[in-house]
């Protein structure tokens, strides 16, 4: 028997497992290879950080997604480059894995505009890793104030600085300040937490920047009304173990999160292809390597614009609508048929929290905020995420929370560093 056209796929993303359930059917077997066993819904990542939601509820094992698919193979590695020649991707610690077709969905990682001194004391948030290390910082802020005979010491750590006002800044925010506000005030003794402080600073002129203006505002008086700072139109320009500068101010937190910017993984790098600041691929209008027809890649790797010459956003729904045209592009190939015109992006609207009972959605023929958005909203998540078990969890979790001010995720399990707590 003539062997099947073998697909490899770099990461297990939205838009990775998107190509793999639209080859279902098709003459190929595919190699899904991630570093991490799980998919993400990285969409409710921010919950995770601030102890509403546990990890298991917005994370599943790719293995159990694919159980019912024999011809996909599923190899926990950590691409390290690729053979463009050989068709080959290279393996960390050695290794090859030989691919027909290639489909890189990598994502990306937070950036820092060329300050990665600034990682250490500024932690951004996009795996599970970062989510439960950003808790326990979050948390252990609390409980060092709480222990803190020196009164300007315990400001320190009552103060919280968010840098970006983009959805995940403005949803910690929020989120944070809801806790502070809400959750913990019965439950500390030394310290009053209704006086923590939640900075949110954005070099832009408005926070949700790639929102209209008149949510953008919305959330703006929605993040202050909870007791939000919110500056605008300053840029950070230092960040150490004790606070921040930005414009001439100097703020002293123990507690600072990076929410201002993503860098792509380096995909570029491993194909030595053109690439914008982001690092994100220059792709052929049907998400292709120029020059190399047999190589896609898809969401936050790439680099595309819209019909109106807006970038594509880096978020789920255009990692998915990617993963759907390569794999109808793939089906397309093997059948001898014409291929599809070149991918067109369709933005089916952008949703962000400000806090328990307010949100703002676009969907472009209608906007929407306050308490119809926020119930809107979690629907929508909800739906989207994997599994009736998940979306009960999650919707468990957040009617206690919501009625009870209660996080039952709550959990300190590791030091800022990442290293486990101490016994005793």
């Amino acid at each position: 028997m003539a062997e099947r056209h073998r697909v490899v796929i770099v990461g297990a993303g939205f838009g990775g497992l998107q190509a793999v359930a639209h080859l279902k059917g098709a003459p190929v077997d595919i190699v899904l290879i991630d570093q991490r066993n799980y998919h993400l819904f990285q969409p409710l990542l921010y919950q995770v950080a601030t102890a509403v939601l546990a990890p298991s509820e917005i994370a599943w094992p790719v293995r159990g997604l694919v159980r019912q698919r024999p011809e996909v193979t599923t190899m926990l590695a950590t691409v390290t480059g690729v053979d463009a020649a050989a068709r080959a991707v290279k393996l960390a610690g050695g290794g090859t894995v030989s691919y027909d077709t290639l489909i890189l969905a990598t994502g990306a990682r937070h950036g820092y505009f060329g300050h990665d001194d600034w990682e250490p004391f500024a932690p951004g948030l996009k795996t599970i890793e970062d989510a439960t290390r950003l808790r326990s910082k979050i948390l252990l802020a609390f409980e060092a104030a709480e222990r803190e005979p020196d009164p300007e010491r315990g400001a320190r750590w009552l103060t919280f600085v968010i840098v970006g006002a983009g959805p995940t800044g403005v949803e910690l925010a929020g989120t944070i300040a809801d806790m502070a506000h809400d959750t913990l005030p019965p439950e500390f003794r030394a310290i009053d937490t209704h006086m923590t402080k939640v900075l949110l600073i954005e070099a832009g002129p408005r926070v949700l920047p790639g929102y209209p203006e008149s949510l953008s505002d919305y959330a703006r008086r929605g993040l202050e009304k909870l007791g939000v700072e919110v500056s605008l139109g300053q840029a950070v320009t230092q960040i150490d173990a004790h606070g921040v500068v930005f414009g001439e101010r100097r703020v002293a937190s123990e507690t600072i999160i990076w929410a201002a910017g993503v860098q792509a993984s380096p995909a570029a790098e491993w194909l030595g292809a053109a690439a914008d600041r982001a690092g994100r691929i220059l792709v052929a209008p049907d998400l292709t390597m120029p020059g190399h027809p047999d190589i896609f890649a898809i969401g936050d790797t790439v680099a595309i614009k819209t019909d109106g010459g807006k970038p594509v956003p880096g978020i789920a729904p255009a990692a998915k609508q990617g993963g759907r045209y390569v794999a109808g592009v793939i089906r397309a190939r093997l059948a001898g048929k014409r291929a599809p015109p070149p991918f067109r992006y369709h933005h089916d609207g952008s949703l962000a929290q400000i806090g328990k009972n307010k949100a703002v959605i676009d969907f472009g023929w209608i906007r929407l905020r306050g308490r119809i958005a926020w119930w809107l909203w979690g629907i929508a998540h909800i739906y989207f995420l994997v599994g009736v078990q998940a979306r009960l969890a999650v919707a468990l979790s957040w009617l206690w929370t919501h009625l009870r001010n209660q996080r039952s995720a709550r959990l300190i399990t590791e030091n800022p560093d990442g290293s486990p707590m101490a016994d005793g």
